[in-house]
C-alpha cells in the first residue's frame, strides 16, 4: 500500500494527523551505518520522542542522546541500558543529576557542573566516569572558536585540571556540537578531522585514554528542492582512513556521532483537512485544521519570508531552514488550477502557512498534505494554543500497519 492511500484511509479518522513511515526510517539508519562502521550512533531524542519512532531507532543498534532528565527516562523505559544512553545539556539541577547519575552517561557542561558532580558524587561515596562538553578552541567551519552558550572553552578545561583535582570524577570522555543540517561532505569530513584532533588533546592533558569520543551531529537532510541531499557515501570514504586510524590508534575508544532529523526528519508528512474555503476581496482563503497550533515550522518559515528582505535568509536551526522547507502537496490527481492561501483555525492573523499557491480545487474535507515533517514538527508546535483539539501521531511500520 503507498503512503498517499495510508493517508487517505488515515484522514477518513482524523481531521489532522503526522504520519511516521518506519520504512524511511530503516533507509536512513542502515545508509548511516554502512558509511560509517567504525562509529556507534545515537539519537536525538528531541527531534521527535514518539514511543515508537525511537524503538524502531533504538533497534537499529543506535543509543541515545538526550537533552533533559525525561529524554533520560524515556530512553530506559525503550531498553536502552546505562552504557548507551548519553545525557548533555546546560543547567542541569542537583536533582536531575542524582537520578541521572545511575540511569546514563552524564556530560557536564560547565566547571561548575563538574564540581557539582564531585561533591554528588563524594555524597554517594563513590567515584564517577563523566563526559565534558567543550567548546574548541577551532569552530565548525575550521577558523577560532567561538563564544557559546554550550560548553567548557578548551582552554579553561585544560587550566581547571591543572589547578583543580577532582576526586570523586573521573573524565571519561568528550562531546562537541557546533553544527546542524550540514550538507557538504568535505566539510563534514574537515570537522571530523578536527575532532580526532581535539581528542588527542585531550587526552594527554588528561594522562589517560577516553572512554568516548562524542563528535556531536551535523548530518543534514533536503529540505529544500535546491539542495543537494549529502552524499554520505562520499562522507565516509573521506572521512573513513582518519576514523580507522583513531581507531587503530586508540581500540579502546568509542566513536559517537549524534543524528535526529538524518534518522527521521524524511520520515514524517503532517496531512490536515480543509475545514473551509472563501474568498475575500478576490482572495481565495483555504481554512485547514491545525496549521500553525499542529505543525508551526511552516508557519514560521511563511513568517520568514514575509519579513526578510533577503533572498534566502540565514538559517536558524531548528526553528527555520530555509522559506521552501516544506513541500506542499494534495491527494489529487488533477493539475493546479486555483490560486489560494492556507491559511489555520486559529484566532490570530499569523496562522499562515502559503500565500498565492496554485493547488488543484479543494473543498471542505479534502486533505493537504506537508513533507518534512519527521523532526522537530510536533514536539516544537504550540499544540496547546486555543486549546484546539491537538493532531495524532501515526506510525506506520514496515510491514504495513498503522499504530497510534
Amino acid at each position: 500500500m503507498d503512503l498517499k492511500t495510508v493517508i487517505a484511509q488515515q484522514a477518513e479518522r482524523y481531521d489532522s494527523f503526522y504520519l511516521y513511515d518506519e520504512r524511511c526510517i530503516l533507509e536512513h539508519t542502515e545508509r548511516l551505518k554502512r558509511g560509517f562502521p567504525q562509529v556507534e550512533f545515537l539519537y536525538s531524542l528531541k527531534c521527535n520522542p514518539d514511543p515508537h519512532v525511537i524503538r524502531s531507532v533504538f533497534a537499529q543498534g543506535f543509543g541515545a542522546d538526550a537533552a533533559s532528565l525525561g529524554e533520560v527516562l524515556l530512553a530506559e523505559e525503550a531498553g536502552l541500558p546505562k552504557e548507551e544512553i548519553f545525557f548533555s545539556a546546560p543547567g542541569k539541577t542537583p536533582g536531575e543529576l542524582r537520578t541521572a547519575l545511575s540511569k546514563s552517561n552524564i556530560i557536564a557542561d560547565s566547571l561548575g557542573e563538574l564540581e557539582l558532580l564531585d561533591r554528588l558524587s563524594e555524597e554517594l561515596g563513590t567515584v564517577t566516569s563523566v563526559g565534558v562538553r567543550i567548546s574548541p578552541s577551532f569552530s565548525f567551519s575550521g577558523g577560532p572558536g567561538l563564544p557559546s552558550k554550550f560548553g567548557i572553552d578548551e582552554d579553561q578545561l585544560y587550566r581547571f585540571l591543572e589547578t583543580s583535582p577532582l576526586s570523586h570524577i573521573e573524565i571519561a570522555g568528550i562531546h562537541v556540537h557546533l553544527r546542524s543540517q550540514e550538507l557538504r561532505a568535505p566539510a563534514l569530513a574537515a570537522y571530523y578531522e578536527n575532532m580526532l584532533a581535539l581528542a588527542e588533546r585531550v587526552r594527554k592533558a588528561l594522562g589517560h585514554e577516553l572512554e568516548y569520543v562524542d563528535m556531536g551531529s551535523g548530518m543534514g537532510i533536503q529540505f529544500s528542492p535546491k539542495d543537494e541531499p549529502l552524499d554520505m557515501e562520499a562522507l565516509g570514504r573521506a572521512a573513513g582512513g582518519q576514523l580507522d586510524s583513531f581507531k587503530e590508534a586508540h581500540p579502546g575508544t568509542r566513536l559517537i556521532i549524534e543524528v535526529g532529523c538524518y534518522a527521521v526528519g524524511k520520515s514524517g508528512v503532517y496531512a490536515a483537512k480543509v475545514l473551509d474555503r472563501k474568498v475575500s476581496r478576490g482572495v481565495t482563503y483555504l481554512i485547514l485544521k491545525n496549521t500553525l497550533n499542529g505543525f508551526a515550522r511552516p508557519s514560521v518559515a511563511h513568517m520568514v519570508s514575509r519579513f526578510s528582505p533577503e533572498a534566502d535568509p540565514a538559517p536558524w536551526e531548528p526553528m527555520f531552514t530555509c522559506r521552501d522547507a516544506f513541500q506542499i502537496q494534495t491527494l489529487k490527481d488533477e493539475p493546479p488550477c486555483e490560486e489560494v492561501t492556507l491559511v489555520g483555525n486559529l484566532c490570530t492573523a499569523t496562522d499562515v502557512i502559503a500565500e498565492g499557491l496554485s493547488l488543484p480545487r479543494l473543498d471542505r474535507g479534502d486533505v493537504v498534505v506537508l513533507t518534512n515533517a519527521g523532526a522537530y514538527a510536533a514536539v516544537m508546535t504550540p499544540m496547546q494554543f486555543a486549546s484546539q483539539e491537538r493532531p495524532a501521531e501515526l506510525f506506520l511500520t514496515a510491514d504495513g500497519r498503522v499504530l497510534g
